[in-house]
Parts: C-alpha cells; structure tokens; sequence
C-alpha cells in the first residue's frame, strides 16, 4: 500500500516569492513548467501558496528561476520529502 504523506502548508511569502522570480526571469508559467517537469497548473498552485514542492521539483525551480541564495533557502526549507502520484520521479520509475 502507498504511503500517504501530510501536505504542508507553504510558508507565507513563498508564492509570492516564487512569481516575482519567475517574472525577473521573463519566464510564463507554462516555460517553468516545461523546464521543472510538471504542469502549469502546478507552478500556479505554487504561485498562490496551495502547495509545497518536493525536493526534487524545488531544486529544479532553483534553477529554472535562478533564485538567489535566501529565495533557494525558503522553497527548500518548506519542501517535502517525496513525490506524489504525478511526480516526474515517480512516472520515470
């Protein structure tokens, strides 16, 4: 039987955060997506605080957005240690 993992709650600020870098980087939604490896609806559901990434997807957004070191800090330190269903490391499993 799979494991069920709590969902966090993000801390406040993170979606924010994570818009503001996106649109330094003059990257849309759907870029982001394409270069982390999920859907667009989930970097939205990033944006507006109603979700935490993994630590996979977190680490790919480091990068895909460029995030300075105190940005990569707070999506780190909220991200779950896991993959959901839909999670690309889990469909290449």
């Amino acid at each position: 039987m799979a494991e069920i993992r709590e969902r966090r709650t993000p801390p406040e600020g993170l979606g924010p955060m994570l818009r503001r870098a996106r649109e330094r980087a003059a990257l849309s939604q759907s870029t982001v997506a394409t270069a982390v490896g999920v859907q667009r609806a989930y970097i939205n559901k990033l944006e507006h605080s109603g979700r935490c990434p993994s630590l996979v997807v977190a680490e790919a957004l480091c990068g895909a957005l460029a995030l300075d070191e105190n940005e990569a800090a707070l999506l780190r330190g909220c991200a779950v240690d896991g993959a959901g269903r839909n999670h690309p490391a889990r469909r290449a499993a």
